[in-house]
């Protein structure tokens, strides 16, 4: 089945503690229905110094359900995709709001 979302894609949150707030998707994880998010779902992890890090309390992005997030329209309002066959057989994403093609 094809993605709805895809790295790369600006996206919107629509749940949680980062409600509205926009971000960039760098990967997503199919399996789990799961994605990472630049800036978004940030948490505190304590890390135990090694040879090739440093010690210390680190800030990371906890993937976020796929459920919560929706691609960014041209106007940055959240939108959901649907897909169009084109004429010469390839599928492409696009928005429901707009009915725009999404690039990527």
């Amino acid at each position: 089945m094809a993605a709805k979302i895809r790295k790369g894609d600006k996206v919107v949150v629509l749940n949680g503690r980062d409600k509205g707030r926009t971000g960039e998707v760098f990967e997503v994880r199919p399996g789990e229905n799961k994605a990472l998010v630049r800036g978004i779902n940030m948490i505190k992890r304590h890390q135990k110094q090694t040879q090739a890090q440093e010690g210390g309390i680190i800030s990371k992005e906890s993937p976020i359900h796929l459920s919560n997030i929706a691609i960014a329209g041209k106007d940055g309002k959240p939108t959901r995709v649907g897909f169009k066959i084109q004429a010469d057989g390839t599928k492409v994403r696009i928005a429901k709001r707009s009915g725009a093609e999404i690039d990527g």
